[in-house]
């Protein structure tokens, strides 16, 4: 076996590691996807050789967490994170080791890891290092603890969160004992960031089955110390999978009734994430009353259209619904997508009319917006000058 998914640099960092006598080896999600079949990413050593022996034997490196024993090691301009053997104290936080340990013993390192799929290793040359049944509990597509479980969420709380994304990217299922700990240690949920939990939901959002995921946060009551999560996921069941994470979190908001901002402020969603579900539920209360209107496709990005029939027609068993491709087509079919197609702009509505720009020139701009949408005057400067001149010496 050769180690397809490492890149020659990060290779070349290994092989001067061991030429100086210290152990080093590929580890964590490159060695398990590479495993799986899957593209690798993330591409993390581990060594024998503490920190300051890194900075000494590479010419550019960065401390990025060297009290932790992570130092990144610049080779060809490839940035790669080299972390030392180690083991770890007590999680007073449940997120942070109180004190790290520098060992020499590759088994003590992978001990401290969270599951038996991410505690595998290889060496550069190819060679599987699967000290915890890692690659048997792959084939069984089971998320399994190592060690004991309790003590590995008592570490660090966000592994269960970990092990019920991975339900969803992998599609695997959690392990009797490792489901049992998630369910007895729920609680312990609530000591985690917002931010990483938000993180670990996006993930969990884009995998290939997160209706499992949805699922196992219900069953081991990880729902009641989430920020917020709907009561009846029944309803997702025919949404999933989703094309991307947003449309993920606006499910979620349908799915519960929440309000845009009841999501956005409980995960701190982006401003970018918050005008997506703001739509999202504009759009559905629009459409509960009826089919989208020449507004309507003008107002909303397809994205947000397509989603909210989508919701209507599965699970409000609308009477009247619109295919897809209808939709598509309708949007497509607008004289105007936005403001920035109107042929004309308020320097010619100044400019016809002589006087300086201000609140007018953006009213006047919106009610010819609406006159090319709905089809009223063509979308070229002479009919709409013809149409404004008209209208604005009556107005006067």
């Amino acid at each position: 076996m050769t180690t397809l998914f490492a890149t020659k640099s990060s290779r070349e960092v290994i092989r001067l590691l061991e030429q100086a006598g210290y152990e080093a080896v590929f580890v964590g999600g490159a060695v398990r996807d590479f495993v799986l079949g899957k593209p690798a990413t993330d591409i993390d050593i581990a060594t024998s050789a503490k920190p300051e022996e890194v900075k000494a034997l590479f010419p550019m490196t960065v401390d990025v967490g060297t009290a932790h024993g992570t130092v990144l090691v610049l080779m060809d301009g490839e940035p790669i994170e080299v972390t030392t053997y180690r083991t770890e104290g007590t999680y007073s936080d449940h997120r942070r080791p109180d004190e790290v340990e520098f060992v020499t013993s590759l088994r003590e390192d992978l001990l401290r890891r969270d599951f038996t799929m991410n505690a595998l290793a290889m060496t550069k040359d190819g060679e599987l290092i699967d000290l915890f049944g890692g690659q048997r509990d792959m084939a069984h597509q089971l998320i399994r603890a190592v060690g004991y479980a309790a003590d590995r969420f008592n570490e660090d709380a966000l592994r269960m969160f970990r092990a019920v994304r991975f339900t969803s990217v992998l599609d695997f299922t959690i392990e009797e004992d490792t489901f049992e700990a998630i369910r007895s240690h729920a609680p312990q949920i609530q000591h985690i960031s917002v931010e990483r939990l938000k993180a670990e939901m996006d993930k969990l959002l884009k995998g290939v089955n997160p209706m499992k995921a949805f699922q196992v946060i219900q069953q081991t009551a990880l729902a009641s110390h989430l920020p917020l999560f709907p009561e009846n996921i029944d309803k997702l069941n025919q949404m999933v999978p989703f094309e991307t994470a947003i449309e993920g979190w606006a499910c979620l908001m349908l799915a519960g009734d929440f309000s845009y901002l009841e999501v956005a402020n409980a995960y701190k969603l982006s401003n970018v994430e918050k005008s997506f579900l703001a739509a999202v539920q504009q759009a559905s209360m629009r459409r509960s009353s009826g089919l989208f209107t020449v507004d309507d496709y003008y107002r909303f990005d397809l994205e947000v259209l397509l989603l909210v029939e989508k919701w209507v027609v599965i699970l409000v068993n609308a009477t009247q619904t619109v295919s897809k491709d209808e939709i598509t087509a309708a949007k497509q079919a607008l004289p105007i997508q936005s403001v920035a197609d109107i042929a004309i702009t308020g320097k010619d509505l100044m400019a016809w009319t002589g006087l300086r720009g201000g609140k007018w020139t953006g009213e006047w701009m919106e009610k010819i917006t609406w006159l090319v949408l709905h089809g009223h005057c063509e979308n070229n400067p002479n009919n709409i000058k013809e149409w404004f001149v008209d209208e604005f010496k009556r107005e006067e």
